[in-house]
């Protein structure tokens, strides 16, 4: 697999990995129950039990804090992408799984913790680092699945290898996508069984 930029955000401060998971838990819940966006530093000092310059050590800011929580979601999507296309034969098929996890879990975060989805929203619409990660290893997948079709014969090959990649994760987008998607959930599960199957056609040889 090609490499691709880590989706954790760099730490500041003390490297207390028990201090500063702590509050990242601490964080997720309080989030989890008042939102991100009515959440403040001073809030979650009060819950952890800490000051607010102490949570400064170690966090920047209070996006510094959602950035590692986005980070954490994002990397446990993409642990269960990598699992589901793990020991696959064909590069069609990894692609149609690719698209179905992709969509399942992004689906699974929106319906079963949405104010922690709001996080991701927020991170998507302000472009944070973890979110640029993830699209960047997303990107990167597809690419690979290009190249070992191409290999073995599954796809065609005149089309120029970035263009195609680009083109599949574009399809992909609006149902990956933490802003897009809550438009298009009703559509999700129809949809990437029928747009796989439409651009393995795009593909054929």
């Amino acid at each position: 697999m090609t490499e691709t930029t880590p989706i954790a955000p760099s730490s500041r401060g003390p490297a207390d990995h028990n201090v500063r998971s702590q509050i990242v838990e601490a964080a997720t819940e309080h989030f989890s129950l008042y939102g991100y966006e009515k959440t403040t530093v001073s809030d979650l000092a009060k819950a952890i039990g800490f000051s607010k310059a102490y949570i400064y050590k170690f966090f920047d800011s209070k996006q510094a804090i959602g950035e590692v929580i986005c980070a954490n979601c994002l990397s446990a999507i993409t642990n269960e992408v990598d699992e589901a296309i793990a020991g696959v034969s064909t590069a069609s098929e990894r692609l149609r799984r690719l698209f179905k996890t992709l969509v399942e879990a992004s689906a699974r975060l929106f319906f079963q913790d949405r104010k922690l989805y709001a996080i991701a929203s927020a991170a998507a619409h302000e472009r944070w680092q973890p979110v640029r990660a993830y699209e960047d290893h997303i990107r990167q997948v597809v690419m690979q699945i290009v190249l070992e079709g191409r290999k073995s014969g599954e796809f065609e090959r005149k089309t120029p290898l970035d263009e195609t990649a680009n083109g599949i994760y574009l399809v992909m987008r609006p149902y990956i996508d933490p802003l897009l998607l809550q438009h298009n959930l009703d559509l999700a599960a129809e949809a990437h069984v029928q747009l796989s199957s439409l651009i393995l056609r795009s593909l054929a040889p």
